[in-house]
Parts: C-alpha cells; structure tokens; sequence
C-alpha cells in the first residue's frame, strides 16, 4: 500500500484542536464536594464528541480523496474558520454559547459533505457510491442538528445531538460501500497518532500546572516524576505498537481505528483532569480512586481493542493476557478501597500496571 503523505495543511489544521481539547479537558476542573457531577461528566462527553467528529471528518475525507491542490485547501481553510469558531464557544454554559456552538459545528460538518459532494465529478466506480453515499448521508444528520435551533430547553440538545448521532452512524451504516474504497491505513494511523500526541500534551500540561503552585515541596517534585513517568510509559505503549506491531498493509475501512480511538483519546483527557485534580483540589479519595481506574480501564479497554485488530497474527495477545491485566487492576482498585492511600501510592500502582501492559504488548 503506497504511503500516503501527511499534508502540512493537516498539521496547520490540528493546532486548533489543541485548544478546543484543552477546553474540554478543563471541563472535568467543576468539582463540587469533592466530585466531579454528573452533569459536568455528561457535558464533557458532549463536549468532546463534535470535536472529535470534526476532526475525524476532514481526516478521513482527506484519507480517501484529498490532493495537495487549491479546492483541497480552500475548504480546508473554510472550515478552519469554523472549528475556530466551535472552539471559542465551547463552555459548559450551553445555553449561552449555543449559537456560535451550532454555527461552528454546522459549519465543520457542511465544509465536509461539500467536499464530498464536489468530488463527485472526478470520480467513477466504487469511489464514486462512496463520495455519494458520504456527502449526501451527512446533510441528512447536518439538517436533524440545524433544525436544533427551533427549539428551547432540553428538546434543543436532544434535536442538536440526533443530528451528530446520525451522522456518527452515516458510515457504519455505509460500511459495504466504503469497503470497496478502503482507507489508506498508514495515512490513517499517522493522523490518529498525531492527535493522540495533542492529548498527551494536555497531561504535559497539567504536569505544568502542578509546578507553578506558590510553594515549592519536594512532594510536587515526586508526584510529577512519577504522573511522567505513567505518561512515557502510555506512550511507549501506543506507540511501540503502532509502529512495530500493526500490519500498516491492512485493506480495512478503518472504523475500529476511527471509534476506537474516541475512547483512546476521552480517557487520556480524563487522566489529564485526574493529574490536575489529585493536586491542586480538594477531591473525595473514593471518586478519585474510582476514577483514576475507570480512566485507566477504559484507555487499556481501548487501545486492546483498537490494536488488537491490526496486529499481525503473532503479535496479538491471548485471553490470559487480558485476565492478567484485569486482575492488576482489580487487585489495586480493590486494596485502595480497602486500605487509605496517598495519592503518591496510587499513581505508583498506576505505573506498575502501565509497565506491565507496556512490555506484555511491545516485546
């Protein structure tokens, strides 16, 4: 499969997510009581899906039709400018940002379907049903979202949200078709690296956050070396794997690449919340635990099930694997619950499975 070349533009294009994860990232900060509420957890998720969805949109569009020429750029750039406007409006105060909310995301998404649609003409064949079957099948979900703006309260989200659910199903749905025009999984992992790299900036980030506290105590040195050192190792996981243990020559249509990594990537802004949190705010120690854990199991639940796909025949790991990284985590959430621990000895427990499942799935 030729390599297909990452283009600057799509660089130049990630930046603005930086902000916009940031955003969402600082969405997790409301603690009340020691917690985070549910309506601040279910926010974030709100949050964090048309961002990741935009983002996705262009990347796969790109993937599969996109050319370093001039219409390729102007609609990149068109919808630039709307993700910029998408970031600048995204609060947990919904209602008085939903506008510019509904513009941005309307706006990234119709850039998108047009894209599609304009490419039509070029094409023939299989990738012609595809274009089709995409840049059509989008407006119906772009249309369900902008009808959001005739209503008030709740049924205004429920309307919005219907709209990007359908348009989160348009490709599922079309799986056959987009089969016949596969991803060119190279380009595909790279891009999703690239954006996996952003979310690890956010717990660099935080790591930051802790050091500009007024007093310096040795104890902010330790928890940082050792919040760093569970990020290298995540690190070293993901991409040990994606460099040495993926068949990068995979004909696939990428949709476990694609929604595998949403979880991949939500559970990396958690752990950089739950970085800033342990710290810098009064938490509840059994919220903290039973979020640090859900954090990591969902990010070990993800990138198994996202590698596991992709990984050549004798590189992928057996059910005993899976049990054994289960039971270390159960095994800790277990004792911690049992027995008060700072939040030194947790992110030491962190790290030790984090190793563990680092060279279990690398060597």
């Amino acid at each position: 499969m030729i390599h297909k070349r990452v283009l600057w533009l799509e660089l130049f294009f990630d930046l603005i997510f930086v902000a916009a994860i940031a955003k969402a990232t600082h969405v997790l900060l409301h603690l009340e009581n020691g917690i985070i509420p549910g309506e601040y957890l279910f926010k974030f998720v709100l949050i964090f899906i048309p961002i990741w969805w935009s983002w996705v949109g262009q990347t796969l569009y790109t993937n599969r039709f996109g050319e370093d020429r001039l219409s390729h750029r102007l609609f990149m750039i068109l919808q630039m400018f709307f993700m910029v406007v998408l970031t600048a409006s995204l609060s947990p105060d919904f209602d008085n940002y939903y506008i510019p909310f509904l513009i941005g995301y309307i706006g990234v998404r119709m850039v998108t379907a047009l894209q599609y649609i304009y490419t039509l003409r070029s094409l023939k064949g299989p990738s012609r049903a595809v274009a089709k079957h995409l840049g059509f099948g989008f407006l119906i979900g772009i249309f369900i979202s902008l009808l959001s703006v005739f209503f008030d309260s709740w049924l205004r989200y429920f309307i919005l949200y219907l709209g990007i659910m359908i348009d989160l199903f348009i490709p599922i749905l079309n799986r056959k078709h987009l089969e016949k025009v596969p991803v060119n999984t190279p380009h595909l992992l790279e891009r999703f690296g690239l954006l996996t790299i952003i979310l690890f900036g956010e717990s660099i980030v935080s790591l930051v956050a802790i050091f500009e506290t007024e007093a310096f105590l040795w104890s902010e040195v330790i928890l940082i070396f050792l919040a760093f050192l569970v990020i290298i190792a995540m690190w070293w996981q993901y991409f040990d794997n994606l460099e040495k243990k993926i068949d990068k020559e995979a004909v696939t249509s990428g949709q476990v690449i694609i929604y595998g990594h949403l979880f991949i990537l939500m559970s990396l802004s958690l752990f950089a919340a739950v970085i800033q949190m342990s710290y810098l705010y009064e938490v509840e120690p059994v919220f903290l635990l039973v979020l640090t854990f859900s954090t990591a199991f969902v990010y070990f639940s993800a990138t198994t099930a996202v590698f596991h796909k992709y990984r050549r025949p004798e590189h992928r790991l057996q059910v005993w694997h899976l049990l054994l990284f289960l039971a270390i985590l159960i095994s800790f959430l277990i004792f911690n619950l049992l027995v008060s621990v700072s939040i030194l000895v947790l992110l030491t427990e962190l790290l030790i499975f984090f190793i563990v499942y680092t060279v279990f799935t690398t060597k």
